[in-house]
This record gives structure tokens, sequence and C-alpha cells, in this order.
């Protein structure tokens, strides 16, 4: 303790000291009164606290720190180690807003940075991410970003990353490119798992086959496909035909036309993931060079998440990275800032549209910021994006609710601040504008922002806006996404740009004085000066309108095929022939499975590696007055998740349709005494937030469906009267009075709608094939659908108090609550509270419904260069009893036969297939697929793939592990309670769970064989829907006679 000596520094040095206590996490009282005693007690016995300060803190048996030092000890890893494995420690901390120990390594060799973070998370994320700036609009980062998991050095077989789907315990397993960079990540609470997807995503970015074989590249890419010299040209690949279907959605049009509009001098200024009319121009050794210059560890940034050990994730690192010698990538990948601009400018582009409808009503019109020529510090960011939501966060920020209250348009669009890039961007519009309001939206959005900075936000919002970012930061609630997942693509975007890697982690600080300057301050001092400087007097803004084009697809199929044209027109007979034979060769070793010893180079767990048991969610069933609870007694951190469940049994058919827009209403629309603004703001000023939803399933072995509403909300537990409250006013004092509000939910209905039509197609089609095939689905088909609400006003307000009247009773009426135990008990006064205020039973009995629609063939046409195909049926009809074995096939077909059929060999994005046990529909879905009869014969295919498979030992238990990693997925304790609750209500219990997963465990090659016959009732009496193009549908019709009744959309 000889620093106590140097009596000169001393005062200095201990307030530092423990202010450095108090940054590694330690706050509350004992803090405050240890500032507070440096400046009442003397040096000498203020030291000699401090001194038993200090062992208190590094004392590892204090029971009083012990989650802070256990946490502490996971970064042990020692200074000789981290040399002796060629790294070089660049500094470390204690993030103790999310309770780790995070490390920045450097690999001394080649200047690769390694953020190791250590905690007690057993969900464990790895990830590497390279900076891959574009310089044009190939999409070769995005091609790459495929090709690069397609075979490598140590795992030569044709696609490893699908063998990884097959058969490990990932929690999270895929890749994505950015507009600047390129990341893959992987995840799973197995360590040895963890590790075997660690190694087949390391020997792949370094050591990819694709850089050697032209065949990916085409595959993944983009080629000429040729099946016979006398038929036309076409273009295939996987790359090629996702971003067809990207650039046939107006929103996905919009934002990258903004994002190159706001930055046309640097690499935003292009298309990272391709322009379908310029991926054909890439060139193989384009390709090559691209990896060979930027997928190099001098390039990466390398991140490991979790609970497993310091030392084995360098170690793994090592042996790839010493491998490299430093090179000049990361001066060729910096990200050069975009200039601002001197002026607005403003761009019309065009976008697909059907002719059907007012064309002059649909316009769009997005105004877009570039806010900021350099990046922007941690506390700005934090205050923009506080701003941000406070603007347009929800359906009562001002910004939004004027724009869709002026009836100027249909949906907003822009996302408000985008702070994923180097500079941040601000943009907000409208959808289904009349052409003769596009200069009224446009002056409308700058008045609202002028009076927004003029005369600050109400006090309640700022306090509203306040609790729900806290409360979502110190939640970190990423529900299906690995949390660790979540803080390295948060870190990532400034470590990227060379900037501080833990500084994004760190919220406390910033939030803390963000708060305080509110407090001292007020609002409108925060926030104006933001709006002002970064919006309204920033010239750098541009303007887009989109405008409906019905001739623009067609326009662009035609110049497509004139481009085949004339390449076709330039080939010799010689040439043709080898196109030909080139398309036969790709397409034989895109069917050719690979030979088991390639696939047993691929590691994987073993049986004995599995749980024998399913994952246990600790449920208590009990009574509060004459209603069933469940409590679920885990712990997360001080908060209460509840749900209170409806039967939806006395609610008349008739009034399906307008169960969506009732959940709507009972959060927008205002009571007795509270607009809903100010409903809005109670809400976010006292509840992590409530939301309400209708849930449909089937009930295996029942006719009647399950058919509830669920009203979800969470709230410290400290406020779970306010909770209950809240919930009771939203449900019982609410008034349907407002039509014009009314009127806006159904225009947002109609936009969701035609968005899901374009973009996803494949959920359209599944839920029109479950609505030709069981109730549930007809019913979740009725609710989906958008009605015109104009005529009757008063009819519709008399039945939305109708479905009140069907709904809010404590017949039939459950509870379920998941959170600490003590905190469990303490709620339920106020449930109890709750319930005493419902009504007894509903006055209305109980309804059948029993209605599907029509079972033909369906194409739903809409303006689009892709295609999504469908095709289902109930295999319970034929026979088949449920066995856990279906969901190991199912899994497996979607992985092999599907896989190869539709997307590697027939082009789609995605070929998938699902098996609903509950109601016996087993549906094959295709994504943005350039193809239509023939990947419905893919699908009539199935049951004779599994009648001539082969499958040797190791492809099984890959099989059946993989299945297992599906069934026991990663959950918080949110949604560990909330299964529990779906559970509940499909009637699934732990016996019935624990018979699947001894089926699932104990699957055999004869369980593939028999499951054939069952899927041959799909070919024969399956029921197809697809959501298509005009041209598509037209050839169909054409090749099988009218095989489909055609249904225009858009």
């Amino acid at each position: 303790m000889r620093w106590f000596l140097l009596s000169a520094l001393r005062p200095l040095w201990m307030k530092l000291r423990i202010w450095h206590v108090l940054h590694h996490g330690l706050t509350g009282s004992l803090a405050e009164l240890l500032i507070y005693l440096f400046d009442v007690l003397d040096h000498q016995n203020f030291a000699l606290l401090a001194m038993i300060w200090s062992w208190l803190w590094y004392d590892r048996n204090c029971v009083v720190w012990k989650e802070t030092i256990s946490i502490r000890e996971f970064s042990g890893v020692q200074d000789e180690v981290v040399e002796k494995l060629g790294f070089e420690k660049v500094s470390e901390e204690f993030i103790g807003e999310c309770k780790s120990k995070a490390v920045l390594f450097r690999h001394k060799k080649t200047g690769a940075e390694v953020m190791s973070v250590s905690n007690d998370d057993e969900n464990k994320v790895f990830g590497i991410v390279f900076r891959t700036p574009p310089k044009d609009s190939t999409g070769i980062p995005h091609i790459l970003e495929h090709s690069v998991l397609c075979g490598s050095r140590k795992y030569p077989l044709k696609e490893p990353f699908v063998e990884l789907l097959k058969g490990s315990l990932h929690t999270f397993l895929n890749a994505f490119t950015y507009p600047d960079r390129t990341c893959y990540p992987v995840a799973s609470t197995n360590t040895k798992d963890f590790y075997n997807l660690v190694d087949v995503y390391l020997d792949a970015v370094f050591f990819p086959k694709c850089v050697e074989d032209f065949q990916t590249f085409q595959q993944e890419g983009w080629h000429y496909e040729l099946n016979n010299p006398s038929e036309e040209i076409s273009y295939k690949g996987v790359v090629f035909n996702e971003m067809k279907g990207v650039y046939s959605q107006p929103d996905n049009i919009l934002g990258r036309s903004a994002q190159q509009a706001l930055c046309p001098d640097n690499t935003y200024g292009v298309d990272s993931g391709g322009d379908p009319k310029v991926i054909p121009n890439l060139t193989f050794e384009e390709f090559k060079d691209f990896h060979r210059k930027y997928y190099h560890p001098s390039n990466a940034r390398i991140w490991f998440y979790g609970d497993d050990d310091v030392s084995e994730r360098l170690r793994i690192l090592s042996e790839y990275l010493n491998m490299f010698d430093a090179n000049s990538a990361p001066n060729e990948s910096r990200i050069q800032p975009q200039k601002l601009f001197s002026e607005p400018i403003r761009i019309i582009e065009k976008y697909p549209a059907g002719e059907e409808g007012d064309l002059k009503k649909k316009h769009m019109v997005c105004l877009n910021w570039l806010l900021s020529e350099n990046p922007l510090d941690l506390e700005t960011e934090l205050t923009l994006g506080f701003l941000d939501h406070l603007m347009l966060g929800t359906p009562a920020s001002p910004l939004r609710k004027i724009l869709l209250e002026s009836g100027l348009g249909e949906a907003i669009v822009g996302g408000g601040v985008e702070d994923e890039l180097l500079q941040p961007q601000f943009s907000i519009g409208l959808k289904g504008v009349s052409e003769d309001n596009i200069q009224k939206v446009e002056e409308l959005v700058i008045s609202t922002l002028k009076k927004l900075a003029e005369e600050g936000f109400d006090t309640n919002a700022v306090e509203a806006s306040m609790n729900t970012i806290e409360f979502s930061l110190r939640e970190n609630n990423t529900g299906s996404f690995p949390r660790g997942l979540s803080l390295m693509l948060r870190s990532i975007g400034k470590w990227i740009y060379d900037m501080d890697p833990f500084e994004p982690l760190k919220y406390e600080k910033p939030l803390m004085a963000l708060k305080a300057r509110i407090e001292s301050e007020g609002a409108k001092a925060v926030f104006s000066p933001l709006i002002e400087k970064f919006i309204l007097n920033n010239p750098h803004r541009v303007t887009i309108e989109m405008q409906p084009d019905p001739k623009k697809a067609s326009l662009e199929e035609a110049a497509e095929k004139e481009a085949l044209d004339k390449v076709k027109a330039s080939m010799t007979e010689e040439d043709l022939a080898e196109l030909a034979r080139a398309t036969q060769e790709l397409r034989l070793k895109q069917e050719t499975p690979d030979p088991p010893e390639a696939l047993r180079a691929v590691p994987s767990l073993s049986l004995q590696d599995i749980p024998k048991e399913p994952i246990h969610v600790p449920t208590e069933m009990g009574d509060i007055n004459g209603v069933k609870v469940l409590k679920h007694d885990l712990f997360t951190n001080d908060v209460l998740y509840a749900e209170v469940v409806f039967n939806m049994s006395s609610l008349k058919q008739e009034l399906l349709p307008l169960v969506p827009l009732f959940c709507q209403s009972l959060l927008e629309m205002g009571t007795k005494d509270l607009s809903f603004v100010q409903l809005n703001q109670l809400i976010g000023r006292k509840t992590g937030g409530i939301s309400v939803y209708p849930l449909t399933s089937s009930v295996r072995g029942k006719e009647d469906p399950s058919r509830n509403i669920i009203v979800r909300g969470k709230a410290m537990a400290g406020r779970a009267e306010d909770l209950f409250n809240l919930v009771n006013c939203v449900l019982q004092e609410v008034q349907f009075t407002d039509q014009q509000r009314f009127k806006q939910f159904v225009s947002q209905s109609k936009a969701r709608m035609e968005n899901r039509l374009r973009g996803s197609g494949h959920g359209i089609a599944a839920a029109r094939m479950d609505a030709k095939l069981n109730v549930a689905g007809w019913v979740s088909e009725q609710m989906g659908g958008v009605r015109k609400v104009d005529q009757d006003w008063e009819g519709i307000s008399s039945s939305l108090e109708e479905i009140r009247k069907s709904l809010l009773s404590r017949n039939g009426c459950l509870i379920n609550m998941t959170g600490e135990g003590k905190n469990l008990t303490n709620s339920e006064k106020y449930v109890s509270k709750f319930l005493d205020l419902l009504p007894t039973s509903s006055p209305y009995g109980t309804t059948t419904w029993n209605a599907r629609l029509s079972s033909g063939n369906e194409a739903i046409v809409i303006p689009t260069q892709v295609n999504y195909v469908g095709k289902a049926a109930n295999i319970y009809e034929t026979g088949y009893q449920l066995s856990g074995s279906a969901y190991v096939i199912s899994k497996y077909i979607g992985n092999t036969w599907l896989w190869d059929r539709v997307r590697v060999s027939g082009g789609a994005y995605g070929g998938f297939c699902d098996f609903d046990s509950h109601s016996g529909v087993f549906s094959f879905l295709s994504y943005r697929d350039p193809n239509l009869l023939k990947t419905l014969d893919v699908y009539d295919g199935t049951a004779e793939f599994l009648r001539q498979l082969e499958m040797d030992d190791d492809t099984l238990t890959k099989a059946i592990i993989g299945t297992i990693g599906d069934v026991d997925s990663y959950q918080l304790p949110d949604a560990k309670g909330y299964s529990s609750l779906l559970r509940h209500l499909l009637g699934v219990t732990d016996e019935e769970r624990q018979l699947r997963r001894e089926q699932i465990l104990s699957t055999s090659v004869k369980d593939f064989k028999e499951f054939a016959d069952a899927i041959e009732s799909v070919k024969d009496k399956g029921t197809v829907v697809a959501v298509a193009s005009s041209d598509d549908v037209d050839a169909a019709n054409k090749e099988r006679n009218n095989f489909f009744q055609i249904k225009k959309a858009l």
C-alpha cells in the first residue's frame, strides 16, 4: 500500500480510484457513501477505509460482490499465454451494462483485432467481420458471402454450411452483407458444438474453395443457363434471383435509392447486394481478387462472447491467423466520408405496380438527410436516438401522428434515424400518396419539424420515451436473437471504422448525462438544437418521389430478354452446344450428393452429447378468483412478464375481419378521461409496453381450433399494479368513437398487406393454403383481410363493442406470469383486483366456426420478377399417426432435397417445408423463385426421394441432432414462460414432450421410408397457391390447362 505515502497526490488518486470502481459497474447507495466519506473524513481514516474496501472488492469469498467477482474470473488468461499464442492485450474493461469483462487483443503478426467478452451467458457467440467496400453494383460482397460457405480447405464438400444446419445445436448460424462490411456470426450453448461452428467458419472465410471453383461462382452469383441449343438462354443464380425479388419491392427500391443518392461519392453510392441489371457484368477474376484483397486477418474484426475459456478462444484463432502476414487491406478498405451537399436535391424513381386501382394515389415521397460529415460521439448518438423515438417511436409520437392524421398518405416510409453506417441518416415520408399531394407531404414534414423545434415536446412524452428506452436497454431482451450477437453488431458499428469497440456497449454514463441535461436545461434546450442543426438547417437533403409504373416490370423483363437474345445471336452452334453441356454439368454437380468421407470431415456431436429430457420450465398452476393462473419462477432481473388470455369462442363469425382492428383500437384510441396520446404516454411511463393480438391454432385431435386474444405486458416488478391497472384501462375504458383514426388503421393494414404480398409472398401462400385445409387457417385468413369501413361507422363502432363484450369475462380467462418467485407472489393481489373488474361471463353463447376456403389451385398475381410457390395437404387425413420422427424427416427434406433442387439447382433464394403437428398440414414453399411449375415438380418428387434414400449412421445422427437443436432452441426467460403458456393452450403435456423427444432420438431410416406414403398425399391431393408474376402464371396455365384460378392483387 505504498501509494498511501504519496501525500501530494493522495486526494486526487483516491478520488480517481473510487471513480474507477464506479466506472466498472458499482453504483447505488454504497458508492454515494464512499464519495461522501472522501469529502468528510481525514486522509488517514479514509485511506484505511479504502484499504478495507479493496479487500472487500477483491475477496473472492465476499458474498456481497459474488456476482461481479465471478464475472471477472472469466477473463482469467495469463499474459504469457497471450504472448505465446501471438497476441498482445490492447485494453480491457469491465462493462457493467452487460455484466461482462471485455478484453481487446491484437494479433501481432497480422494486426487482426479480437474482442473477447466474458460473462456467465451460456449462449456463446463468435463472429468475424471484414470491411468489404464495393466499387460497383455487381454484388461482389453479397455473392462472396454466399460462396465462401460452399466448401473450404478442411471441409471440401459442397456446402458445409448446410451440414451445420442439418446437424448442430446452433442457436444462430448465418451471414450478413452490409453496404460496407460482411459479417459471419455463429452461436451455440454447447461448447463443443460452438467450437465446431467456429472452426468451419474460420476455414470458410480464409480458405474457401469458391476462389478456385468457377461453378460455385455461377451457382451463387450468376450464369447463363441453356438446357437445349434450340431453347432461349436465361440468367440463373441464387443472389441474382434474390436481388430480383428485392428490386420488385417499392420500399426496398426507395431505401436503396435514398442511400445511393445521399452518398454518391463513396462506397454507399453503389449496391453491395447487387443490382440485377449489373450483376451479370461481374467476372470470376474480379470475384477472386475481391476475396484476396479483403478476406485477410489484417482486415478482420473478430468477436467472442459468453462463458467459454478465453485461452481456448485465442488458441483456435492463432492456428489460423499465424498462417498469414500483415497486408495493406486496412488502408484499402477504409471508408471515406461523404462530403455534405451545399443544397438539397430531388430524385424521381419508378417502381413496378399493377394496373388495377387508381395509380395516381399510389405515389411515395420520402425526405432523407445525411446528418453529419463526421462520426458522432456516443452521447449525441444516444440523444438523436431518443429524439427519433420522441418523434416517431409510438403511434402517439407527434411527427408520426401528424403525418398519418393528415390523410395525405396511407403509411409511414423511411426508418427515422439510421446510425449503422459511417455517417448517420434520417428519413421520413409517406406511401399511398396522391400525385397532387406530393408537395403537401414535403411541406408538412418540414413545418412539423419546425414546430417541434420551436415548441419542444410534452413533458409526459419525454418521460414516457425515457422510460421506454431505459427499460429496453436494461432489459436487454433480444428475443430469439443471441444477446452476444446484438452486442457484437452494436460494437462493430464503431469498431469497423477504427473507433473504440467498448464505447457502444456502455450506455449508462451517456444516459445519465442525458437525463441530467434534460432535468437541468429542459427537453427543449436539449432536442430543439438537434432538429435545427442536423435536419432543418442541413442542406444535405435528398427528396425521393416514387411513381408507380405498371409497365416497369414488363419493360425490364423485355430488356433482359433482348440482352440474352443478343448473347445467343453472338454464339456459334459450337458455343451453344458447349453452354448446354456446361448447364448440364453444373446441374449434375448440384444434384450429386457429397461422398460420405467428405461429409465426415464436418465436425459434429454424438447422441451422447444430447440431453435425454426436454428443457424444463418451472410452472405452478393456481387459481385466483376462479381464474386459472400459471406462474413461472425464473430470474428476469426484476421484470414481470404477464399475459392475459381471453377465449374467442363467443365471437360471431362475421366479426372476425374486425378483430385485428379491434386490437389496434384498444391501444390507439382514447378513453373518456384520456386522449389516445395521453394513454400511450402513460403506458410508456409506467411499463415496458403492452400489446394485444389474436392467436389461433389447430389443436391435434380436435376439430375446433384454439382461438384467443392475448394481452401481453411487462413492467418492473415494482410497477405491477400500474401494469394491471393499465391493462384494465385498455380493455374496458377505451372508447370506439374516433372514425378518422379507425380509417387510418384500415389504410395502414392495407399498406402492410401490400408489403407482405411483395416481400413475403411465401407467407401469403402458406396462409391461403392453411385457410383451405383447416378451420384455424380460415380464421387467421379472415382476420388478415382488409374491409371497407367508409360506410356505416355506427355499425362498425357497435361491432367493436360487441367484440369486447364477447371476449371480456372471467369465464375462459387465463393469466400467465413469468418472474422471480417473490415478485409473482406480490403481484397476485393486483391480478385479483384486475379480475374482480371483469364481467363474470360473456352475454353471448359459444359459437362454432366451421368454414374453409375452396380447395382449388390459386395464383395471386402481382408485379414481380420472382415467384413464391406453395403446395400443401393434411397428412393426418391419410391416416398418418404423429411421431417425433416427422420433425427429423421434415427438417432433412428441407436441408437436402429442397435445398439442392429448389435453391441450388433451381436458383430460388429459398426452398423449405413445414409440418404443423397440431393441424397435420405438411406444406412446401419457395422464396424469390424464378420457377413455378418446375418447383411444383420438385415437391412432387419428394416421396420418391425418401423411398430411394440411402443414409449412413453419421448422416442420420446429424439429422437427429439438428432437430433437437430446433426443439431446444435457446430462449430468454420471458420466452420460456410464453412457450409454456402456448403448450398449455394447445394441450401439449410434459409427458407428450418426453415421448416426442424419445421418438426423435430413436428415428431410423425405416421411418423416412414410411413417411413417403404420407408425403405422397401432398402430391396427389395437395392444394397449390402461388404468388407470382402474370407472365409466369399465364405460361403455367398454357402448359397445364387452366391449372390456376387467377386472383389479381396490387
